[in-house]
């Protein structure tokens, strides 16, 4: 079993930070053009193609123990529905202002590790408290503008939550490749008998269509971007408990905005800006103090 390493697992978190919302961009680049399980299916599918040697080294003492196979399908299942309801959620709000109302996601990390044992500082609580009221702040407007999609993120963060503290505790006794391999061969067996169902029934949303080019171009770089976004948060668990990186999340709110602002010229403004700005501090300073207190 692998000793904590809080630097190389915040480092690892940070990396997770970077690549994370520039694969949500390309979603929101495809737009409704692509249904949305066929995104899914894209994503999932790279992932499983990437990493399918890992299926079968080492496997059968790894993923596919008995005491471990419950707890990896429902990983599995919850990072489904999570990137589901992400996805969905782009398709209604700007990158930054998705990204900024799922970052209640830190709080609820820390909320729940205070009942289970892994108990983050008082101080860490404090400063998670004031990141969760700059979320707020950006899911009133939001709210206002596009109406009940604004809170598909905060769907995300409570499914997150349960898919980090799983992770946390399996990622001791699994490889993290493996384990995302895995994590592919679940997806996939979800995910291909509701496109048969989708298609049968003429669902829209469930449906597959033909692509251009350039679209098979965007579909496996968002597959690309967040299968090693997702090994970043795998390995960054194995070496860091899921209150201890969770804050750093919060450092994904800026870059998503700088991408909204490269690609989409999309920029908060009023109340959201003033949200996301309080997000971010409270993040950073807790960053800064999970490093001055780091091993």
């Amino acid at each position: 079993m692998p000793k904590d390493n809080t630097r190389l697992g915040l480092l690892m978190m940070i990396g997770f930070c970077v690549l994370a919302p520039a694969s949500d961009a390309l979603v929101k680049i495809l737009g409704d053009g692509i249904p949305l399980l066929q995104v899914l299916i894209a994503r999932f599918m790279a992932q499983l193609l990437l990493l399918r040697r890992n299926l079968w080294i080492s496997r059968h003492y790894t993923w596919m123990r008995a005491d471990r196979i419950g707890l990896v399908i429902l990983r599995s299942v919850l990072h489904l529905v999570a990137i589901a309801f992400l996805f969905l959620s782009l398709r209604y709000l700007p990158l930054a202002d998705a990204i900024a109302i799922a970052y209640v996601l830190p709080f609820l990390i820390l909320a729940v590790g205070w009942f289970t044992g892994d108990r983050a500082s008082p101080l860490t609580l404090g400063l998670c408290l004031l990141g969760f009221v700059g979320t707020l702040m950006v899911v009133q407007p939001s709210f206002a503008d596009v109406g009940w999609p604004a809170l598909l993120p905060i769907v995300v963060a409570v499914l997150f939550t349960g898919f980090m503290f799983i992770t946390r505790k399996i990622s001791k006794h699994i490889e993290p490749i493996d384990l995302q391999a895995a994590n592919g061969v679940c997806t996939m067996v979800i995910l291909l008998p509701i496109a048969l169902v989708g298609k049968s029934l003429e669902i829209p949303m469930l449906m597959m269509v033909p692509v251009s080019n350039v679209e098979l171009l965007y579909l496996i770089g968002l597959g690309v971007l967040g299968t090693l976004a997702h090994l970043m948060m795998t390995w960054a668990l194995r070496f860091a408990s899921a209150p201890t990186v969770a804050p750093v999340q919060y450092l994904e709110i800026p870059l998503a905005a700088l991408y909204g602002w490269l690609i989409f010229k999309d920029l908060p403004n009023g109340l959201s800006a003033i949200g996301i700005v309080v997000t971010i501090t409270a993040g950073l300073l807790v960053l800064r103090y999970s490093k001055a207190s780091a091993p």
